[in-house]
């Protein structure tokens, strides 16, 4: 069978595989502890299932408009508001099964083949392989750990060239956890002023915000009418399953962006939009209750990965993963890069995680190893995953 060439280029999405290596080592019978994927293990608030559940009894069952219920995107858009300082029309806003169809339809929008795409790496795997998909060259931002996992100002002007597009941006960040600080935002701002460039800030995790404050590069001056912002539901409301996410963009380009929904998927479900309503409308104690949680966990995390042997683990501003450095321990192990290791801890020691290649290639002058574990899990299960990484990696 021959397929469309533009395939190859598509990768994927590496927790989705150990995910399914998770599965079927507990369908064997396994007792698996999995620090693998980034979704909460909370349940999603009563009022939000309420509202969409209302909304089925009330048969709003129909479609909807391709860009979202006109209710919704005018909550987004006063969200927003209000988040970034920024003055937000619901013309501007795009409602989207998931977070992830905004980066996968602005970069279709905006990226032609042979335009440069700056992206931050190790990062979520998701930016390179649409930017390949798309026939546009990926252009990795190191984020080192010397620096936070922050980017050097200096090498990310380095990269900047006439092919240059699009900047994206992930903060707080997947896998490290990294918090990009009001400098860096003004960095990436000059840049894209300076040389006319457009700017994917995916906030998914804006709300999960633990050390400094969260900031938004859109909220700076002259960038709202050159930024893309994503977020979504999934991570704040722990509505993973439900499928609903946003953009916020200039109205132009939300209308391409609607077109590309309208032939794609035609609108998301009509009534899981209104308990995105609720989510935003009512009340946010679930929400501040899983944060404190998600800061207790750290804490958990980070000073029982600094305990081990071979390991050392910065603290993560924000989400919900830890990103150690490994070397040492690997060294001592054997292993000459993380995916021994993750394979290692996985079937010797039922430990599930990811090695920093589900983040993108290491880059050339990369030496250190890291893996990333996420901490949206019971303390229980964090402290008895510790207790098997120490017996596994103090040997």
């Amino acid at each position: 069978m021959r397929f469309a060439e533009r395939m190859e280029r598509l990768g994927t999405e590496n927790a989705f595989e150990v995910l399914a290596e998770v599965t079927r080592l507990r369908r064997a019978g396994r007792e698996v502890l999995s620090f693998a994927i980034g979704e909460p293990d909370f349940d999603t608030p009563e009022h939000i299932k309420e509202a969409c559940i209302q909304a089925l009894r009330e048969n709003l069952t129909h479609y909807a408009p391709s860009a979202g219920l006109p209710e919704l995107r005018e909550a987004i858009a006063r969200h927003v508001s209000e988040t970034r300082r920024i003055d937000v029309h619901p013309d501007e806003v795009v409602v989207t099964p998931g977070a992830k169809p905004i980066l996968f339809f602005a970069i279709h929008a905006l990226v032609n083949p042979g335009d440069e795409v700056i992206f931050p790496n190790p990062g979520f795997p998701i930016y390179e392989s649409v930017i390949r998909f798309v026939g546009g060259h990926p252009v990795p931002m190191p984020l080192v750990e010397s620096r936070g996992f922050a980017f050097d100002a200096d090498h990310l002007r380095s990269l900047v060239t006439p092919r240059t597009k699009l900047i994206i941006l992930n903060s707080p960040h997947n896998p490290t956890g990294g918090l990009l600080s009001p400098d860096d935002l003004e960095v990436v701002a000059d840049l894209a002023r300076t040389y006319n460039l457009w700017v994917l800030s995916d906030e998914i995790y804006s709300r999960l915000v633990y050390d400094g404050t969260f900031a938004s590069v859109a909220s700076l001056p002259g960038m709202k009418e050159r930024t893309v912002v994503l977020d979504g539901f999934s991570k704040t409301y722990a509505m993973t399953g439900w499928r609903l996410g946003y953009g916020v963009m200039p109205a132009a380009l939300a209308e391409h962006i609607a077109r590309l929904v309208t032939n794609s998927e035609s609108c998301v479900n009509t009534f899981v939009q209104y308990g995105g309503l609720a989510a935003l409308t009512g009340p946010q104690d679930a929400v501040d209750r899983m944060v404190a949680e998600f800061r207790a966990r750290r804490r958990l995390m980070v000073e029982g990965l600094n305990a081990i042997p071979g390991v050392t683990c910065l603290w993560p501003g924000g989400a919900f993963y830890v990103y150690p450095n490994v070397t040492e321990a690997c060294r001592r192990l054997g292993f000459d890069d993380g995916r021994a290791l993750q394979q290692y801890l996985l079937h010797e020691h039922g430990i599930a995680v990811l090695p920093r290649t589900a983040f993108g290639s290491p880059l050339p002058e990369e030496s250190d190893v890291y893996v990333r574990l996420s901490y949206a899990t019971s303390r229980d299960n964090i402290e008895r995953g510790l207790e098997r990484m120490h017996r596994a990696l103090a040997r």
